[in-house]
């Protein structure tokens, strides 16, 4: 089973010796899911399916992101408390995901419960040297301990997975979550490690570093380093997070363990999901919630059709067509399927499984199950009993689509 390494543009197989780990990048929980968040965790739940069906030992683990600035800020916007507007919002995420048939990662934690690695491994750079302080004069208490920055010049292969000019770098950690414009940093794109504390924001016990809380890139890295391991077989999130989150996620990994092999073995990104013409987004406020469209009825089965119906890594529109494509093509599966024999199996089970195969060819896997459907629906001369058990069944497996 090979899929798309966006750092080298070419087919790979992530496998090695028959195990496989998995990290696929989650939401900061201040708005409800919406089509681009369930378009990612379903192709990564598709992965993770594939690779069990052939047998692949697999380890996968996620995280939520329950403390950041987007998260404070609509806390502050809205008068509500930012752990109750976290957990609200992870726990919504959570049933929305389950509603998808999105399998649960064998690890999930959040950036809260992972601070104390977090400290240990901001603690561990700023001994070797790769890592700085700068003074953080509004910091709440007397000392001068500073905020903390990663020194990416300690790090020789920074850039090279994303392969951008130094312009576009910039551009980037600005429009994503960096401060390139922050004085005393020694270069423009290191990213924070530690922030320390400023009154009116939540803060940890963070040892030496002093109270804080944790920057976003080393959140990930102490998640795989404590539950995956410092080689990743994917790397997994939305295109906008190739960079600078991956790159600086995989840059920190390198320089905890001296490894230059340690990251990931393979980045794989999924398409943006947009509306009206533009890329969906909380800013933007042109969300398709997928709480919104169950609680109007629309079935989840036919949410999941609807992102299956698109290759996850190219970037498509979430519209109205889209959504009532995906309920007719759901209904005509069910009456295909509600029968007590039909076309046999095995053809479309070989069929799903070769295009999950060639880098998850979703779209390739519904037109199978569209012609087995059809011959279904036509009437066939010698109907195979259980057939339709078999394939519901399979299409319950390998797609995550329960009939």
């Amino acid at each position: 089973m090979r899929v798309l390494d966006t750092v080298t543009g070419t087919l790979v197989d992530p496998v090695v010796d028959g195990a496989a780990t998995l990290y696929v990048c989650g939401i900061t929980p201040y708005d409800a899911t919406h089509l681009g968040h369930a378009a990612t965790a379903i192709a990564f739940d598709l992965l993770g399916r594939a690779w069990r069906d052939a047998g692949v030992a697999v380890r996968y683990a996620s995280n939520v992101t329950d403390v950041d600035d987007p998260l404070l800020e609509r806390a502050a916007d809205t008068g509500v408390d930012w752990r109750a507007l976290a957990a609200e919002q992870t726990a919504l995420y959570r049933e929305d995901m389950t509603a998808l048939q999105v399998l649960p990662p064998d690890a999930y934690l959040g950036a809260v419960e992972s601070i104390p690695a977090v400290v240990s491994a901001v603690e561990q750079m700023l001994a070797a040297g790769t890592a700085y302080r700068i003074p953080t004069p509004d910091a709440v208490g007397d000392d001068d301990l500073g905020d903390v920055y990663a020194d990416l010049h300690a790090d020789p292969q920074f850039g090279a997975a994303a392969g951008l000019d130094r312009d576009t770098m910039l551009t980037l950690s600005a429009e994503r979550g960096g401060d390139p414009r922050r004085p005393g940093k020694r270069d423009p794109l290191d990213p924070l490690l530690w922030r320390r504390e400023r009154a009116g924001e939540p803060a940890w016990d963070g040892d030496s570093l002093g109270r804080g809380r944790p920057g976003w890139h080393i959140e990930c890295v102490a998640i795989v380093r404590g539950n995956l391991g410092a080689r990743l077989s994917v790397l997994g999130g939305g295109s906008d997070l190739a960079f600078p989150h991956h790159e600086m996620s995989c840059s920190h990994m390198r320089v905890l363990t001296e490894d230059p092999h340690a990251g990931a073995r393979v980045q794989v990104h999924t398409g943006m999901v947009g509306l009206d013409g533009e890329k969906m987004s909380k800013s933007r406020g042109n969300l398709v919630l997928v709480s919104t469209l169950r609680e109007q009825g629309v079935d989840p089965m036919a949410i999941r059709l609807a992102v299956l119906a698109h290759r996850y890594r190219y970037d498509w529109l979430g519209t109205d067509d889209v959504l009532r494509t995906a309920e007719h093509r759901l209904a005509r599966w069910r009456r295909a399927l509600s029968g007590v024999g039909g076309a046999p199996a095995e053809p479309l089970l070989e069929a799903v499984r070769t295009a999950l195969a060639d880098d998850l060819d979703a779209p390739a896997a519904l037109a199978a199950m569209d012609d087995w459907a059809d011959a279904a629906l036509a009437g066939v001369a010698d109907p195979v009993p259980g057939a339709p058990g078999v394939v519901a069944r399979a299409l319950d497996a390998l797609l995550g689509v329960r009939l």
